[in-house]
């Protein structure tokens, strides 16, 4: 699944992190997600986004507010709810841990766990008790795949 994700990944068109995502029901890819812009915007790499045309003025962690462009896992669970796919009990494979806003909605969509591949930690040390008590209401649990060893 997470070499799926690295493939999906490819598709990425954000300047700060490139993210693969998918989700699995009962073993079986049932929506896949890379992060951009919204369909029909410019991409992030021609400058339709501000924070990432602009990383000087929005260090990591800031900005988010005027960042258009949606995360893997966001977009995996839009293009669920789109063709009308069920989520809920399903898995989440990702290229990097998700964020905050994107646990939430994870959990709303009531997604049973997150594998991922490259951590990520909330920028604000302060914040991070609340982000891994958010995390931990994943019924299969958060955690970190090793590297895929060679064939």
């Amino acid at each position: 699944m997470m070499g799926i994700a690295r493939a999906v990944k490819a598709r990425a068109d954000c300047t700060g992190n490139r993210v693969g995502a998918l989700l699995a029901l009962e073993g079986r890819i049932v929506s896949t997600g890379y992060n951009g812009t919204p369909s029909d915007m410019t991409n992030c790499s021609e400058g339709g986004c501000e924070r990432c045309s602009s990383r000087e003025k929005y260090p990591s962690g800031t900005g988010y507010d005027v960042c258009i462009c949606v995360h893997a896992e966001q977009n995996a669970l839009l293009a669920a709810a789109r063709f009308g796919i069920a989520v809920e009990g399903a898995m989440l494979y990702s290229t990097m841990r998700p964020c905050f806003g994107c646990t939430k909605e994870l959990l709303q969509a009531r997604v049973k766990g997150v594998r991922y591949r490259k951590d990520w930690h909330h920028p604000d040390p302060d914040l991070n008790a609340e982000y891994e008590r958010l995390q931990a209401r994943f019924s299969d649990g958060v955690k970190e795949l090793p590297p895929a060893s060679p064939a």
